[in-house]
């Protein structure tokens, strides 16, 4: 997968897709991260990307030309290799990212990222893209942060970026639930004993256990996820256990 990313701080990509599991998926070939710093394809002599609104208001708004600009310059480095794929724009009023959304992102071949700054975009620019993403409901400083989020849980999906493919496929949120508790070794730390079924050997109850205490933890702690899960028939009467253990005086 190739990655491109619109930005004017290009150095705040340094230190964060160079280091732990992303860096490694570069290094190893799986991953290809450019950031290019759209200032430098500004006509004005000052190097201005940003103008006031038409029709007044507080603020500054980056301006087309150089964000169409940068993104021709990629698309000419990488026609010949790349699909032109997904086109992010990172803004607050996007579709919310999430697990489903980032695996989404994971089959494309190139993803390009255009980080905001300012007071928004001239509104042109939003003929360049094909997806508007947000974190959620609130502003940040910009949109390097946001689409950093993005690339590392997106990129956790690429073939070989973590070695195994099962270990995306079993995180929180993968399966509309949040995931169960986990331990290694001491079996026994300072009294605090890891559950007996876990070293049983026996992995028809692990697997079991494993999917209650996933059910129970969602239920706990992120009951609104329960609406939307897609529970099979054993798990739906696990649930049922569940809510019966909170309340007994609960309907069936």
């Amino acid at each position: 997968m190739r990655i491109d990313v619109l930005s004017l701080f290009p150095d705040m990509f340094k230190a964060t897709m160079g280091e732990s599991i992303v860096g490694k998926a570069q290094d190893n070939g799986f991953l290809d991260i450019h950031v290019t710093d759209f200032r430098d394809y500004t006509t004005d002599k000052h190097n201005h990307v940003d103008d006031a609104p038409f029709g007044g208001g507080a603020g500054m708004l980056l301006q087309a030309q150089p964000i169409f600009d940068a993104m021709a310059a990629v698309h000419e480095q990488t026609k010949d290799q790349y699909s032109r794929g997904r086109v992010i724009l990172m803004d607050p009023a996007g579709r919310r990212f999430d697990q489903d959304y980032a695996q989404e992102l994971s089959q494309e071949d190139h993803l390009t990222f255009i980080c905001g700054h300012y007071e928004g975009y001239d509104e042109r620019i939003r003929h360049l893209v094909t997806d508007e993403a947000s974190l959620g409901d609130y502003v940040l400083t910009g949109g390097e942060l946001a689409a950093m989020v993005m690339i590392d849980a997106t990129v956790r999906f690429v073939p070989g970026v973590l070695g195994n493919m099962s270990s995306p496929m079993g995180d929180s949120f993968s399966n509309g639930l949040l995931e169960y508790p986990q331990y290694t070794r001491p079996a026994d730390f300072r009294g605090m004993k890891v559950p007996e079924v876990l070293t049983s050997g026996n992995h028809q109850k692990i697997r079991e256990w494993r999917m209650k205490e996933s059910l129970r933890r969602t239920l706990e702690r992120r009951p609104d996820l329960l609406k939307t899960a897609k529970l099979s028939r054993e798990q739906e009467i696990m649930l049922q256990d569940l809510k019966l253990e909170q309340d007994p005086n609960a309907p069936e």
